[in-house]
Order: C-alpha cells, then structure tokens, then sequence
C-alpha cells in the first residue's frame, strides 16, 4: 500500500495540477482593469435605458457626440489646448515649488516664518482666485497657466517640505562627519531621499492641476475642453458634456500612466514607484 501512495505522491509532484483555463482567462483580464469598466459601462447603459436621453445618455449616445464633434477636429483642438495649459503650468509649478520646498525643510527658521503663510493660502481654492488672476495677468493664456501653477505649487511644496523632515537625521550626521558640506548634504542626501515625497506630490497636483484649467476655461477662455463642457449647457447637449468628463478622464488617465512610466525608468534607483 504504501508504494502505491508513494508512487501517487511522486506523480503528483511531477505533474502539478494546472489551474482552469478560465480561471487564467479571468485573473489576466482583472489585470488588465477591463472587468470592472465593462460592469461600469453596463450599469451606465441600464441607467440610461431607465432616463430620459437629455438626463443621462448612454455609452452609444455620448460615442456618436464624440464623432460628430470630431467631424470638424474641434474634439482634438480642445484636447490639444487644455493639455498644453495643464502641462505648462504643472511643469512650471513643480520648478519653483520642488527648490523653494528643499530650502523651507532645510532652514528651520525660513519654515518658521514661511509655514503660517502657506497654511493660511494653501486652503484658498484656485477657482476663487480666477477674477484676480484674470485682472492681473489678461484673459490670455497667462492667467490660466498661472493658475494652474497656483495649483500645483502648494501641493508640492507641501510634499517636498515633509520629504526634508523626514530624512533620518543620522545620515546627515554620517554625511557631516565624512567631510560633506551643506551643498553635497543637500544633492547626495537630501534630495535623493526626498524624491519619493516630490514624486507623490506632482502627481497629486497633476489633479488639481484639470480642475484648475477646467473652471479657468469656463470662466474666461474660447477654447479647451472646459470651454466645451460650459458651451454644450447652451444647447442642452448633455452627450457633449459627457464626451468632455470621459476626454479628461483619459487625458488625466494616460499622464499619470506615462508619469509613473517616467518613475520606473527614470527614478527606478530612488524607488519612487512602489511595483
């Protein structure tokens, strides 16, 4: 008896049971985040079925506003413009705010007289400050990137300032003792250690970067996808507006996908993206 079972065992071990095919089918498409799209899309096309179009239109519906207004590449136009305003002022944002955040969390008497001030302005929307922005800079392109700066500075000043607070102490001590000065602390220990806190909070700002060009091309602005959105309550095109929330989903969607990219390349050393 007990060689039979060992010879059960032995091909056991040597031939493992394969999982179902099915169950394989089912764990790659999860991977791929495609099941729960297709649920979301058919709980949106059973609501829509129960509604009014005007009120909710479904899937079909918001794809054919999409292809008419590509007809005459107003679509793509707009996507075009409200990237380069967001790109613009989130890149600007990020060079002022990521030196001015390393130099707050290392001088802990500029952090004293600073951080009342951030805290006091950081809570101040961006929207609020759009009939300023445009007073003070035009109604060209200017304002809204300023505003987009407004932003994300605040975000990643934050982020880069606890980045600093954060770094262990003893490394500096150990840098300091080995003969480094402040200049060396700061680019060989500082900011390396830091860079997963300023990576967090780019792509946090890159949010609130939309919504800031979002209610500025609403507000003041003849072209851009919130332009588009604000446009279409005029003709109670409601399909329209739905075709500008899935277009800044995606563009949202595909800049923090090649964003975490540039993370894995770029930045694999600092670990600044967690696999």
């Amino acid at each position: 008896m007990s060689v039979v079972n060992s010879e059960v065992v032995k091909k056991e071990v040597a031939y493992p049971k394969k999982k179902p095919q099915f169950q394989t089918i089912i764990s790659r498409l999860l991977r791929t985040g495609v099941i729960p799209w297709a649920i979301v899309l058919i709980i949106w096309s059973l609501a829509a079925s129960m509604s009014d179009p005007q009120f909710l239109p479904g899937p079909i519906a918001v794809w054919q506003g999409a292809l008419d207004l590509t007809q005459d590449g107003s679509l793509f136009l707009y996507m075009w413009v409200s990237f380069l305003r967001v790109i613009s002022g989130w890149l600007l944002g990020n060079i002022v705010a990521i030196p001015i955040g390393l130099l707050i969390g290392r001088i802990p008497v500029l952090r004293a007289l600073v951080d009342p001030i951030i805290n006091f302005v950081r809570f101040i929307p961006p929207l609020a400050f759009i009939t300023l922005f445009m007073l003070w800079f035009g109604i060209g392109e200017q304002s809204k990137i300023f505003l987009i700066m407004y932003a994300t500075f605040f975000i990643v000043t934050i982020n880069t300032i606890t980045g600093v607070q954060a770094v262990e102490e003893d490394k500096i001590r150990s840098a300091r003792s080995m003969g480094a000065s402040e200049t060396q602390i700061m680019f060989h220990v500082i900011i390396p250690a830091t860079l997963p806190y300023i990576f967090t909070g780019a792509k946090l700002a890159m949010g609130s970067s939309f919504m800031a060009i979002v209610g500025a091309e609403m507000v003041a602005a003849n072209e851009g996808i919130g332009y588009m959105i604000w446009n279409a309550r005029l003709y109670f095109k409601t399909d329209w507006i739905f075709v500008g929330l899935v277009i800044l989903g995606l563009m949202g969607f595909i800049m923090d996908r090649l964003f975490n990219q540039f993370g894995k390349v770029l930045l694999k050393r600092y670990n600044v993206v967690k696999e």
